[in-house]
């Protein structure tokens, strides 16, 4: 009271107009001065007083004759007999004075102090008892003063002090305060989930009142959950936004979606997905790319899509590495390739020049279902893009050798003879892998030409032939009866590669059996023999089959048959009898001869 009352007077007597005293006082007079006081937590105070009643505006003038010829001392004397009529018009100074909150809009910082010096020195589970022997009346300023102030108190602590004070105040549960509670408990690096789950439990019963709480508030919550990786409380909390009046904003569904991301629930991140696709209220492209690339990793390629495409129609574009990694994901599913091919059209401008493992990842998936047409012509845009100038386009060639491979695997022998030659004239270089598709197609089509000289531009790239080649084109020879050529290209092998493998000899065995020169295929056993390695059953068995069927020759198939047991090697069953049924018959037929001859 005291206080108000000398404000007013100050006020009051700043605000005469004073002429110079004709003499001055031998002392000068002392003038009362004060400085405003400091206004903490202005937040919750009230941002200005009431205006002061203007002095002027009676009917008569209380300071007029003081102005021109009264003393200083009865200029005084009046005023403070304006200002006793003052108090008598109006009231009582701190009702003149006083906010617009009303007297219990202003804390009191002895009060704060004292009751933050007892939460911080009291012991968790004694806070509720330790207030009420205190009697403190917590009306909403002390409330927020205390919890503002509050910096060494646990979570725990500051949830027990809300939950006493409004129990001791209902007036004090107020939204500003419940804010301030969840952003200080989300704050503290200390919060434990007994701590959330308790928090949530205040909110929701202050929440049951319409208009309690507001959408920043559970978007805390939310958050909180999230730090603690309890995405079901915090899918909880988004479930509670329609109950409590509140509609989500773009952070709602970021945060939930990521409390989600912790523990992968994409089924319920996909829920929420869709509700933020139709609410059309969307985070910024970094947040969304980060929601695109989780729902990728869930195989949820079809949600993640239709998030890009709402996106994009707000004008809010994803980063480039998201969008590779939705071009990645739906081209590896066989039912979204073509959506993987229509999403290369979004590169444009600076992203189009570094596009290219995008576009090779749907090339290889066009592959992967015969599409090779496409891809071939995909390629083709593929290569002329900036990332495959120079000698970066050496990157390109797994991609090469993949389309290749596919237009072999569908008989587009030309297409891939073009491409290969494109490869050979421009790059990137092909390899053995590449050469070798080709060559494998051309002979198994029987154009051992064309197979043989693209061998030999392979040995001019400087690119060796492997075993592989030689028996590719030692099968090709074999099959269309040119076994003396498949010979020859045996003994060109044999040059550079000093041990072939069982694979050659095994060709030009059947070949030979297939021309009945059943002497040069002994002979290569023997040969095969010599260059290390041991004919196992396969060859043994189409060799004798081919002696006991074909040249009805039971001793050589007899005497391959001893060779074979003796490198320990066993005849199968069937092949055995045939040795013996062979036999018989020879001689069932030399019987009958004797017999008609007799």
């Amino acid at each position: 009271m005291w206080r108000s009352r000398a404000r007013a007077l100050l006020l009051l007597r700043s605000s005469i107009p004073r002429s110079p005293p004709p003499h001055p006082p031998p002392h000068p007079t002392p003038t009362l001065t004060r400085a405003p006081p400091p206004r903490f937590l202005s937040r919750f105070l009230s941002s200005s007083p009431d205006p002061i009643p203007d002095a002027t505006s009676s009917s008569a003038d209380p300071f007029a004759d003081a102005a021109s010829s009264s003393p200083l001392d009865d200029a005084t004397e009046a005023g403070e007999d304006s200002l006793s009529s003052m108090w008598e018009e109006t009231g009582d100074a701190d009702d003149i004075f006083a906010s617009p909150g009303g007297a219990d809009a202003v804390a009191d910082d002895e009060e704060v102090a004292r009751v933050r010096a007892v939460v911080e020195a009291t012991p968790e589970d004694k806070i509720a008892s330790t207030l009420a022997d205190m009697v403190v009346d917590f009306n909403e300023p002390l409330l927020a003063a205390v919890l503002l102030a509050a910096e060494q108190c646990s979570c725990k602590k500051l949830i027990s002090l809300f939950n006493y004070a409004a129990k001791n105040n209902p007036a004090s549960k107020s939204l500003s305060n419940l804010e301030i509670l969840v952003s200080k408990v989300a704050d503290s690096d200390e919060i434990d989930k007994m701590d959330a789950y308790l928090l949530w439990d205040s909110v929701k019963e202050i929440g049951s009142v319409p208009g309690s709480v507001s959408t920043p508030l559970l978007n805390e919550m939310i958050a909180i959950f999230w730090k603690l990786e309890k995405s079901k409380a915090a899918l909880e909390v988004f479930a509670k936004f329609d109950e409590f009046g509140c509609t989500p904003d773009s952070n709602s569904y970021y945060l939930v979606i990521e409390a989600a991301r912790k523990k992968s629930m994409f089924r319920s991140a996909c829920e929420v997905c869709e509700k933020m696709i139709g609410s059309g209220c969307f985070p910024n492209g970094e947040k969304v790319g980060r929601i695109v690339t989780f729902l990728c990793d869930g195989k949820k390629v079809k949600v993640a899509h239709s998030l890009y495409l709402a996106a994009k129609e707000k004008t809010t574009q994803i980063p480039k590495s998201a969008l590779d990694f939705l071009v990645s994901a739906l081209a590896r599913n066989d039912e979204t390739i073509g959506t993987a091919l229509e999403l290369l059209e979004e590169y444009q401008g600076e992203s189009l020049k570094h596009a290219g493992k995008s576009f090779a990842t749907v090339v290889h998936a066009l592959c992967r279902t015969n599409k090779v047409e496409d891809a071939n012509n995909l390629l083709t845009r593929m290569v002329q893009l900036e990332e495959y100038q120079g000698e970066s386009l050496k990157n390109a060639d797994k991609t090469f050798t993949t389309v290749i491979h596919g237009l072999c695997r569908k008989k587009k022998l030309q297409d891939a003879k073009t491409l290969l030659m494109r490869m050979v004239d421009l790059g990137p270089a092909p390899g053995k892998a590449v050469f070798n598709f080709v060559i494998t197609a051309l002979s198994k089509q029987g154009d051992m030409e064309d197979a043989k000289g693209l061998m030999r531009l392979m040995e001019s790239e400087g690119v060796s032939p492997d075993i592989y080649t030689y028996s590719v084109l030692m099968s090709g020879y074999a099959k269309g009866g040119m076994i003396d050529e498949a010979h020859a290209l045996l003994c060109e092998a044999k040059k550079i590669h000093p041990k072939l493998n069982r694979v050659c000899y095994h060709i030009l065995i059947r070949g030979y059996c297939k021309m009945e020169e059943f002497e040069k295929a002994i002979e290569c056993v023997k040969e095969m023999r010599k260059d290390g390695l041991l004919p196992n059953v396969d060859e043994y068995d189409k060799l004798i089959q081919s002696l006991c069927l074909k040249a009805m020759d039971w001793r050589r198939a007899e005497k391959l048959l001893e060779e074979m047991e003796d490198s320990g090697l066993c005849l199968k069953g069937i092949t055995r009898s045939l040795i013996a049924a062979v036999k018989e018959l020879e001689a069932e037929a030399m019987q009958s001869k004797a017999s008609q001859e007799a």
